[in-house]
Parts: structure tokens; C-alpha cells; sequence
């Protein structure tokens, strides 16, 4: 479903006319079709789920994509952006979640970048500089000066320099990706206020977001994608929160494409029931396990605790910014728990980096294909034996023909097209992803942690992953999944937790064959309903054994 693109005119500044996008080597369409008008004055709230298109959408917009299809109109006229500069030029720009800054200079010196004003025809004109990023600041009511260093400034004031660098540039259409996640409460507010001014003043606001109170408080329109199209838009005042929930999510039913529910449900039976499952051995257990970023008051991980046990695949499902890339972090060894403990059956394993968890049995499947599951520059041959080459050099040298022998089996079986000897970097992401796959589930010795498997594969990959999954957790596994992609969360796992601002908002046997657990699993996400965390009961080593 698209929208229909309203008329050009003064009062629509921008306009997407069937914006698609498509990357090399991945059947799956990052937006599909989109029509989307902006008005001016206006706060419009683009929403959705993870992975739903909608910092695609914009960075097409701002330049950093290109559109494979599609037209893009600047104050009704047709406009080819081809770098952000290209876009500040058209009074576009756009704020993204992590701060473009430099913390050693001051909030002037980051401001005027690029546009710096000279003495002489050389020099940097300090004084010249600092007034006018002041008289910006003044104008808009910021709380920061022009000659303090970014160092020295709250993540909230950080936010207002990468606000004040757009009206500098006399931009009139801020786009915002996420601009809250590392917020707090007061920042929030502040942030929101300085929006409201600025569309009062004719600006026109894009907030990135899926934070239905904050749609709510601060938009006038809310526009929500789900898996690349444009589902609806809305006047925020005729729309509740449980309507753009349900928009956001879907409905009830499986929809056609990659990981569709239809096509895999049949491929993997649940587990036995919920008893059976809280007698098997519980293989990795978080006892209040707590993450905290130095400088930033938010947690990111509150307080956390639950068991994965043999035999069971465990769901965590939530929406961006709410914990889940936190938690696959910790798992996975890459970023130290600021308190509480993690077991791995009796063994305290709260301090074990990536190295010491991999030859304690942990295997992995990361979301980041690239910089964290894979070696781009190496082989094919080489990235299936990673973490095994001691089994391939018994006295000291590898043994390269077992090496390709024991490849082209899993490249058969994986259906990956390449050649062991190629460079992974010439793979299409959804091969780069078997690949990772292959090596991960036959290297499998206790648990295994799987965060987005089937992202970007169709749908004949996804069922064999899904195939894959399921015949590990027959095996004894115990199987952890992180998913943004709420229908294969339902599809394979015995119990779903969703996480909520750091905290665990709800556990849920998946028992229920109906659809209603999909729309109280969206309003937990969502934030529309929590239950208070339950207490645990502690085992003898110490960890949780709900």
C-alpha cells in the first residue's frame, strides 16, 4: 500500500513520488513505491518498526542514498540529490542519532564548519564566528554558548549543536533520526519545545521515530511504514495509540514475502509445553544484569534477568532503541555488564570477552554481517574456519585440502553462489549471511545466539534457517533469537521477552495460536502496557532459574 502524492505547491516543500530501493545482491525492497508529502510548519512523525525503511526513506532524501526508482520535488520542483551538501543547499538537512562532532572544538567551531567566516581573505575570524552561532542560539532559546568546547556539554545540548549547525545553514526541513534514545526525561521535553518553535516558525520537522507517546505529544501528522511501504498516514489527533501500534505491527495475519509466518510455521514445531520446558537444564541464566554508558544517565540495560534452557528457542523482541543491540552486545562479548552476573550453567562467565565465550560453547550469528560476523578481505574458505583453523592444522600447518573439502560441503548445503576462494567482500549481503550461518550452526557445541538470521534472505533461505533453528533446539540446544521481525519471533520460539526502554516490559509462554498475542506483544513494545519484573528464583551457583 502507497500513499497518493498530494499536489505540488508553497505548501508542500517536499515531496517523494514512488521512491524505491533496492540493493545489489538482496531480493528484498528497503522501500517500496513511497509517496510521501511534507507540509510547512508542520511536525510530521515518520514511524515503524525496525528495518521498516524509514531511515532509508530519508537518507534518500538528505542524499546519502540514492533512490533506485522514484522522483524527489523541492518546493514543487523536480530535484536531483546527490550528496548532503546538494541537500543543505536546498534548505534540507538532518540530524542522526549518533552526533557528527568534534568534542575538542567549540560549539562555534563545530557550527560554522565549512562556511567559516575569514579575516584578510585567510584567517579565521573567531570574534565573526562566535557571534553569529550566538545570535542562532539566541534566536532559538538554546541553552549552550558558542565558545564552550563540545566536551563539556550534556548529550542534550550535544543535540541542540547539531540542531543549531541546520539553522545555521537557513535549512527549512530538519529531518531527526531517533532524536530521543539517549535522552532524558527534561532533555526530551526541551527538545520537543525547540521543535515546536521552530515549525511555528515555518520549518518543517521530520522526527524519526516508534515511540507512540511521543508521536502523541509532539506531531501533527504521523506517516507509519512497515517492511519498506508507506501503510498510512494519519492527522495524530484522529488516531489513537493503540491505532498506530496496530499500524506499526500489522494485523493478524501473515503477509506475503521473506520470513512470512505461512511459510516457515510448518518447518518448525514449538517445543513441548511450558513445563516441560522449566524442567529442562538451564544453560545460560543473566541474574540482574545491569549496562550503563558512562556519561549518559539511561540505562541500557535495566536490571535484566532471565534462563535460556536446553531444548528451547527464547525470543527478544522489541523495537530500536530499547535494548535489544545492547543485549546482543553483552552476549556476544563485546561490551562489559556494568553490575549483576551472567552464568553459563554453574560458571560465572559476567566477565568473559568474545574469545573466552567462543571456547566456553557459545556460537553466534550477529546482526552486523560485516564488521562483526565476517572478514570482508578474507576468503570465503577462510571466514567458514574462523574460529576452527586448529582443527585444520593437527601439526602446525593447514591442511588446505581439507579446508576446501570441508567448505564445499557447507557451500552446498547453504546454497551460498560463490566460490570458497573468492573474497567475501564480493559476495551479495544475503550470501555473506549463509555464510555466516554455515560456519555458526555447524560449529555448534551448547548455545547460540541468532540476531536478525534471515535478514535480507528470501523466502526458500529464510525457511531453511528457520529448518536449521529448529533441528538445534531438537538437538539440545539452547537457542537465543533477536528479532526486529515480530511474525518469525511468533513463529519459532517457546517464550517471548520483549524489552522496553532497557527493561524486560513482559515474558510470555508462546502457546497461544491466536492472533491476540501479536497485538499484546506490539503494545508491550510499544510501551502501551507493562507488568513489574518478577523476582527470580536464584539456583545454587547463584543464577536465575525461573
Amino acid at each position: 500500500m502507497t500513499e497518493a502524492p498530494e499536489p505540488a505547491g508553497a505548501e508542500y516543500p517536499v515531496e517523494l513520488r514512488g521512491i524505491t530501493k533496492v540493493y545489489p545482491g538482496n531480493p528484498r525492497r528497503v522501500n517500496n513505491r513511497v509517496n510521501l508529502s511534507l507540509r510547512r510548519g508542520e511536525i510530521l512523525c515518520l514511524a515503524g518498526e525496525n528495518g521498516a525503511g524509514k531511515t532509508t526513506l530519508m537518507k534518500i532524501l538528505y542524499g546519502i542514498e540514492a533512490p533506485t526508482e522514484g522522483e524527489i520535488f523541492v518546493r514543487g520542483k523536480i530535484a536531483k540529490i546527490v550528496s548532503p551538501l546538494a541537500a543543505n543547499r536546498l534548505g534540507i538537512g538532518m540530524v542522526f542519532q549518533h552526533f557528527m562532532l568534534f568534542p575538542e572544538l567549540t560549539v562555534a567551531q563545530n557550527v560554522v564548519m565549512g562556511l567559516e567566516p575569514v579575516r584578510f581573505g585567510i584567517f579565521y575570524d573567531k570574534a565573526k564566528a562566535e557571534a553569529a552561532v550566538n545570535a542562532v542560539i539566541e534566536a532559538n532559546h538554546f541553552s549552550i554558548e558558542a565558545d564552550k568546547p563540545v566536551h563539556s556539554l550534556t548529550v542534550g545540548q550535544m543535540q541542540q549543536v547539531e540542531i543549531l549547525k541546520l539553522l545555521y545553514r537557513n535549512v527549512e526541513i530538519v529531518i531527526l533520526d531517533e532524536p530521543t534514545a539517549v535522552l532524558i526525561e527534561q532533555e526530551i521535553l526541551s527538545l520537543f519545545k525547540t521543535l515546536k518553535a521552530l515549525a511555528d516558525a515555518g520549518k518543517s520537522i521530520v522526527l524519526i521515530t516508534h515511540k507512540l507517546q511521543e508521536i502523541k505529544l509532539i506531531s501533527d501528522r504521523v506517516a507509519v511504514m512497515r517492511r519498506g511501504e508507506l501503510v498510512g498516514i494519519r492527522d495524530t489527533g484522529e488516531i489513537d495509540e493503540y491505532g498506530i501500534s496496530r499500524m506499526m505491527i500489522g494485523s493478524g495475519s501473515a503477509e506475503p514475502g521473506a520470513g512470512s509466518a505461512e511459510n516457515f510455521r510448518s518447518r518448525v514445531e514449538k517445543a513441548e509445553g511450558a513445563p516441560a520446558l522449566r524442567m529442562a537444564e538451564p544453560v545460560l541464566s543473566f541474574d540482574r544484569v545491569t549496562v550503563k554508558r558512562r556519561g549518559q544517565k539511561r540505562l541500557l540495560l535495566d536490571n535484566i534477568s532471565f534462563t535460556v534452557r536446553a531444548g528451547e528457542i527464547l525470543g527478544f523482541a522489541g523495537v530500536g532503541g530499547n535494548g535489544l543491540g545492547v543485549l546482543e552486545a553483552v552476549l556476544g562479548g563485546f561490551l562489559p555488564i556494568t553490575s549483576g552476573n551472567i552464568y553459563h550453567r554453574e560458571q560465572d562467565i559476567s566477565r568473559f570477552d568474545a574469545p573466552h565465550l567462543r571456547r566456553e560453547g557459545l556460537a553466534y550469528v550477529p546482526a552486523d554481517r560485516l564488521r562483526v560476523g565476517s572478514d570482508p578481505a578474507a576468503t570465503v574458505n577462510e571466514n567458514i574456519i574462523l574460529n576452527r583453523r586448529g582443527e585444520f592444522s593437527p601439526h602446525g600447518f593447514l591442511d588446505t585440502r581439507a579446508i576446501r573439502s570441508f567448505s564445499a560441503d557447507l557451500i552446498r548445503r547453504y546454497d551460498i553462489a560463490g566460490e570458497g576462494g573468492q573474497n567475501a567482500a564480493t559476495l551479495s549481503g544475503g550470501n555473506i549471511q549463509k555464510m555466516i550461518l554455515a560456519r555458526e550452526i555447524d560449529q555448534f557445541r551448547d548455545y547460540i545466539v541468532f540476531s536478525e538470521p534471515t535478514w535480507g534472505l528470501d523466502i526458500a533461505a529464510s525457511a531453511y534457517v528457520y529448518g536449521e533453528i529448529g533441528k538445534l533446539r531438537d538437538r539440545g540446544a539452547a537457542v537465543i533469537l533477536i528479532s526486529t521481525n515480530l511474525d518469525e519471533i511468533l513463529s519459532i520460539a517457546d517464550r517471548i521477552i520483549v524489552f522496553y526502554r532497557g527493561t524486560i516490559a513482559v515474558e510470555l509462554d508462546n502457546s497461544d495460536t491466536t492472533q491476540d498475542i501479536k497485538k499484546e506483544i506490539g503494545a508491550y513494545m510499544m510501551g502501551l502496557k507493562r507488568i513489574p519484573e518478577p523476582v527470580p528464583e536464584m539456583s545454587p551457583a547463584g543464577g536465575p532459574i525461573k
